[in-house]
């Protein structure tokens, strides 16, 4: 049995042994012990302890050299902290391994090889007792050694590993954190090598990394072994997983298919232990997981993240790393650490960034966090020119390394050409707080050297990069502001990218949530084109299936697309109610769509045309409707999202709206099965002057003033001649609202407002609120001052003697 003063298998380990072997360490003794009734696998390997860090360290004057060497170290001098580092890192490397170290390693060794057989490839992790643990990551600070083979390799690589709590990022990180310069110890993870060269491999949050949302695992991945994605080398394929519906037959929310631009694989012959090889096209066309396996994957990591938060005494969101052996077939759990950047922040208010009349895009990649950064771009080809930069300046690179980490303090923004939202660059670019974008494909070549540029984090996960110095603002939504009112504030929403970061926001729910968005964005494609791809023409029926191209059929792929949508959307909000208003395109904007103009009628007035509920009903266009309908049973069934409404817009009869419901419920979506509601969009005159009859008919009424206040007033609403008239505080708009608020209480349904009125009108919201209307939907850039107004609103009609 190897000196279990410098050796320990991790079976014999847990978290409780953190000070003696490490975070990283300790971690895979914890799930090697804990959650093996979960069929969570761990490669087999063993831990080499601080103590043996302490004897290293302990040989002639090594640690006293090493204290005067670092203990008034800066990183104000990035050539300064370079030269400690170096001098510091052959100090350890010169003095070796201490004899009864080397030799307990090797006795560890030869267990895994009686175990393995002969020279099993293994991994060689840091694992510093500070490292992984719940207030500071240490991500990518210390060294890891993949493929190393044979006693004499091994203990090598454990000597590297020990030298590296010197890198230049790690004496930086350290100094950051508050740590003394000697006052982490090394610790080193010796982990059996799982076969993902052969498969592929990646990572995993148990929350949204870039919103903080909790209720999802994004899992991230590539072919090959797993160091492509963690140091951001190629663009992964991305799955999106919804923890209230793992069981349900469809958690996964979304799907993104990266390029996986390269692989990493075991070198042949001797010498280097890795090489990086190009991914073949066929490859990059399909993902590197099955549907099956994210979601194993997703069970493995919630059971990770409900044993740690046990463990913690508070919820521990959690950073995974997996591997798939490409031999077995088999998935493998290699590293877990607590996730430290939303887990330890605590913020009451969401920041806002907005840019004020940006220019078209220079670049656009995938936003991480958010912000906006302006400043000259300096472009890092070549890793010997990180001694010029400046603060101030953004860095653009074709990727980041850990050892960039002092340099990367000083930029006002990161922008790569590759990675992923869970790669080396995106993590510490959060936990830095500076805006980055990743994954723009070919940054360093599009953007001017030293030229001012603005890179916007604003978006959701649309990071775009403009030319020269774009005027923003900061704007600041104060959680507590939004206190909770008689009259319920909810959201109008369609871009599914920003749900997870608006359902922070204490909000009733989504009061609208517009599908046709949804469709535009998220599909792209005309619902009869998706059916009928051979009525197009060659050119738009290639497009269309390149559309489609990883999906069975056009069919499914626009189903998929359209479930996606707005399942982000639901469980962004989930248990809260979200309203989704079923397809209200006109002729003309559904003309718009890839394929449409085969399909459409040229329509005078489209407004008051083929739109709404007769659009459901046409026979030419039933077919769409129930491709609508496919999508939102999926969401509601076999998502589990239960909390969307449906909502049908334009309905001009009852009877029309009775033949709607009809067709919903032949395609599983009965109203009152599951507490399925049915709402409707008032917004004719019709709605109001029947509206009894349409209260028999739906569950909610649901005002769109800009509909409503056009048809009242007869004037176009998109008229700029006439837009001195559209005013919803006309009088007879205002008793046509009233009626409505009136008819559906007295017909005993809820009845809400969609639109911009009483945030922009205080007289408006206290006519709203004096009716007693349900609830008012804003937009999210309105939200927070329609709340303002609605709750003075209530104030000023209790101080008159309301309710």
């Amino acid at each position: 049995m190897p000196d279990v003063q410098h050796c320990i298998p991790f079976s014999e380990l847990s978290l409780d042994d953190v000070g003696q072997v490490g975070g990283k360490a300790a971690s895979l003794g914890e799930l090697t012990r804990a959650l093996a009734g979960h069929g969570l696998k761990v490669p087999p390997g063993f831990a080499v302890t601080a103590a043996a860090y302490d004897a290293c360290l302990g040989q002639g004057r090594v640690r006293s050299e090493l204290d005067a060497l670092l203990r008034d170290v800066t990183t104000s001098s990035i050539d300064d902290l370079a030269r400690r580092g170096e001098r510091a890192r052959r100090t350890v490397l010169e003095a070796g391994l201490p004899e009864p170290v080397k030799a307990s390693i090797v006795a560890a060794y030869r267990q895994l090889e009686a175990r393995l057989g002969p020279d099993p490839a293994v991994a060689v992790r840091s694992s510093a007792t500070a490292e992984d643990s719940p207030e500071a990551s240490f991500a990518g600070q210390q060294a890891t050694l993949l493929n190393v083979r044979g006693e004499r390799e091994v203990l090598h690589a454990c000597l590297v590993c020990f030298s590296s709590l010197f890198t230049d990022r790690a004496i930086a990180y350290r100094h950051e954190k508050g740590f003394a310069p000697l006052g982490v110890r090394g610790a080193i993870a010796v982990q059996q090598m799982v076969r993902a060269d052969l498969g592929s491999a990646g990572v995993i949050f148990t929350l949204d990394p870039d919103s903080g949302f909790r209720s999802v695992v994004v899992v991230t991945g590539s072919w090959g072994l797993g160091e492509t994605v963690v140091a951001g080398r190629v663009d992964p394929d991305e799955f999106v997983l919804f923890k209230p519906a793992i069981d349900h037959p469809r958690p996964i929310l979304s799907r993104r298919l990266g390029a996986k631009q390269s692989k990493m694989l075991y070198a042949r012959g001797k010498g280097a232990t890795t090489r990086t090889v190009p991914v073949s096209a066929g490859d990059q066309a399909r993902f590197c997981l099955q549907d099956a396996e994210a979601i194993q994957l997703a069970k493995w990591a919630m059971a990770i993240e409900e044993h740690y938060s046990r463990r913690y005494q508070r919820p521990t969101p959690m950073d995974i790393e997996w591997a798939k052996d490409g031999q077995t077939g088999e998935l493998y759990i290699v590293q877990a650490r607590p996730e430290t950047i939303h887990a330890n922040r605590q913020n009451q208010a969401m920041v806002r960034w907005v840019l004020e009349d940006p220019p078209p895009a220079l670049l656009r990649g995938v936003a991480i966090g958010r912000g906006i950064g302006v400043g000259p771009a300096s472009i890092i080809a070549d890793p010997a020119r990180l001694e010029g930069f400046q603060q101030g300046e953004v860095l653009v690179a074709d990727m980041t390394d850990p050892d960039w980490v002092p340099l990367m303090r000083k930029a006002s923004a990161i922008v790569t050409n590759r990675g992923g939202r869970t790669c080396h660059a995106a993590i510490v670019s959060r936990e830095l707080g500076i805006p980055c974008i990743v994954g723009t494909g070919h940054a360093t070549q599009t953007i001017a050297a030293n030229a001012v540029i603005t890179v916007s984090c604003g978006d959701a996960n649309d990071g775009r990069v403009y030319r020269g110095e774009v005027a923003h603002r900061r704007e600041e939504v104060s959680v507590s502001e939004l206190a909770k009112t008689r009259t319920q504030v909810m959201l109008t929403l369609g871009n599914p990218a920003r749900a997870f970061e608006l359902a922070q926001l204490p909000v009733a729910g989504v009061g609208l949530a517009r599908q046709e968005f949804v469709v535009a964005q998220n599909v792209g494609v005309h619902p009869l084109a998706a059916l009928s791809p051979q009525s197009l023409s060659k050119e738009t029926r290639a497009r269309v299936e390149a559309m489609a191209s990883r999906h069975s059929s056009p069919r499914e792929y626009f189903v998929d697309g359209l479930a996606s949508g707005v399942a982000q959307i639901a469980a962004a909000f989930h248990p809260r109610p979200v309203i989704v208003r079923l397809g209200d395109f006109k002729s003309n904007e559904y003309a718009s769509l890839l394929g449409g103009e085969a399909f459409e009628p040229r329509e005078e007035n489209p407004m008051l045309g083929l739109r709404g509920a007769s659009r459901y009903l046409d026979p030419t266009f039933e077919p769409a409707f129930d491709l609508e309908c496919e999508a939102l049973l999926r969401v509601r069934k076999d998502m589990g999202l239960r909390n969307v409404k449906l909502m049908v817009p334009f309905c001009r009869t009852p009877k029309e709206g009775q033949q709607v419901i009809a067709r919903l419920a032949a395609h599983g979506l009965v109203q009152g099965r599951d507490g399925l509601e049915v709402w409707v969009m008032c917004e004719l005159p019709a709605n109001v002057v029947l509206v009894e009859q349409f209260a028999q008919v739906f569950d909610g009424f649901s005002i769109g003033s800009n509909d409503l206040t056009q048809l009242v007033l007869g004037i176009d609403r998109d008229s700029e001649r006439l837009a001195y008239l559209f005013r919803e505080s006309d009088e007879a708009v205002l008793r046509t609202i009233e009626a409505a608020i009136k008819g559906a209480h007295a017909g005993g349904r809820p009845i809400g407002l969609c639109g911009q009125a009483p945030s922009d009108d205080p007289e408006f919201a206290r006519f709203l609120v004096r009716l007693g209307i349900d609830s008012v939907s804003f937009n999210p850039d309105a939200v927070q001052r329609g709340a303002q107004v609605i709750r003075q609103a209530e104030s000023d009609e209790r101080g008159a003697g309301g309710d």
